[in-house]
């Protein structure tokens, strides 16, 4: 009864992360709290803020500007002109103000707030890429640990039975009913499975320190479930169809080159000449003469850059050279989106099929270790057959375990290669 017992212990585990009763942290709570408080998500927010800000920074350049100038000096004044009056040392304090509208600068500033529009564009599309990494990295993180905890239990249950196996293996050898060498053969199993359950035990902590780093949470002991698999699509051509629209890291390559676009005709913005209009007014005063003199101006000011060196036609080919840049980024980032997908999307055909056959792989383990153990009991068969069998079931209830988690990641995943691993996907409460 004991063996049967645990041999249906070991069939059932596998279905504890989707049957048990929801207790504990969810997986909800884990990826709010990466989305909310990750640094690293945080530091991509600020770079998108950053972006912002040059678009208000760009604009600000078709606007006049006005400038106060002051200074407050003493002035020596020593001349043999005719009729000069020798001064010498005076003071004089001046202000002059002077207010500037740039009237044609080549399409610089157009292009300028065009290209930081793209770059805000883009650094969206970047934010929104490390969102989806963070969320499906603390995904992972949280069904690890799930799959750590459920793979010490199952190698606790074993060393339980290879201590009854050794236990029992002992007695018989004491009565003669079995050799020397199946006692030492139930011992190695057994010191092996407490090898196997110290490693089980590194990956939980390692699991663990993972889950910390993402969401700044010591995961609770037990982590509620699994929520279902998401809805995917029917094949992978639909799926990468949505990949190539939606991909983040595609949309902010798209947007990048936008912005390259933009940069050659800011540079070429600068071979050409730039008009203003210009207002002045000041005013001087001489303390020990005491008088003052005031000034006015207004008109157009043009300046045309004649010879800077090579400088400004430099520029626009580095411009166009960055350009060319984007647009292999873009090919180069569509490329790698295609491998994403088509490495997830049968990723998870085969650990959906692995499933099942785990499943029924468990099911003929678990039939042929008890055979084992009842042959045994009648002398057909020897301790080194069950150890094999019940080794034979241990296997298959791993492998079940990591097909089930295999699976999991590999649809988020496939997700996040298509865009679509996003708070409102995945039914977080960010309020």
């Amino acid at each position: 009864m004991r063996r049967t017992r645990y041999a249906s212990t070991l069939l059932v585990a596998g279905a504890v992360l989707i049957a048990l009763p929801a207790q504990g942290e969810t997986l909800q709570d884990a990826l709010s709290a990466a989305w909310l408080n990750n640094p690293a998500l945080e530091a991509e927010r600020d770079s998108a803020a950053i972006a912002g800000e040059r678009i208000e920074q760009a604009r600000a350049q078709r606007k006049p500007t006005v400038s106060l100038f002051g200074s407050y000096v003493y002035e020596s004044v020593d001349s043999n002109r005719p009729f000069a009056f020798n001064l010498g040392d005076r003071p004089v304090a001046s202000a002059q103000i002077e207010a500037r509208l740039p009237v044609y600068t080549g399409g610089r500033i157009t292009a300028g707030v065009q290209q930081a529009e793209a770059g805000a564009l883009a650094a969206g599309a970047q934010l929104n890429s490390a969102g989806q990494s963070i969320l499906l990295d603390t995904l992972i993180a949280y069904v690890d640990i799930l799959r750590a905890r459920e793979v010490i239990s199952i190698r606790e249950n074993s060393i339980r039975l290879l201590e009854g196996q050794f236990t029992a293996a002992s007695d018989r050898f004491e009565v003669g009913d079995t050799t020397r060498t199946d006692v030492s053969l139930a011992r190695a199993r057994l010191e092996g499975g407490r090898a196997a359950l110290a490693s089980a035990e590194a990956d939980l902590e390692a699991a663990l320190a993972q889950y910390a780093l993402l969401t700044g949470l010591e995961a609770a002991d037990p982590l509620a479930p699994l929520p279902p698999v998401p809805d995917l699509p029917e094949s992978f051509e639909a799926a990468l169809a949505v990949a190539l629209d939606a991909n983040p890291d595609i949309t902010a390559a798209r947007f990048a080159e936008q912005a390259a676009r933009r940069s050659v005709e800011v540079a070429r913005g600068a071979l050409k000449p730039e008009v203003s209009l210009i207002a002045q007014a000041g005013v001087e005063e001489y303390h020990t003469e005491g008088f003052t003199d005031s000034s006015m101006l207004a008109g157009a000011q043009a300046s045309f850059p004649l010879f800077t060196g090579g400088l400004n036609t430099s520029l626009v080919r580095e411009a166009q050279l960055s350009r060319q840049q984007a647009a292999s980024r873009i090919a180069l980032s569509e490329r790698v989106v295609r491998t994403s997908v088509a490495r997830a999307w049968y990723g998870f055909l085969a650990a959906d099929r692995a499933v099942e056959a785990s499943g029924r792989q468990v099911e003929a383990a678990e039939l042929a270790y008890e055979g084992a153990q009842e042959e045994l009991s009648v002398g057909v068969r020897t301790t080194l057959d069950v150890l094999d069998q019940e080794q034979e079931l241990l296997e298959a209830r791993l492998s079940q375990v990591t097909a089930e988690r295999d699976r999991y990641v590999a649809a988020h995943t496939l997700l996040a290669a298509m865009g679509q691993l996003t708070p409102a996907r995945l039914g977080l409460s960010l309020g």
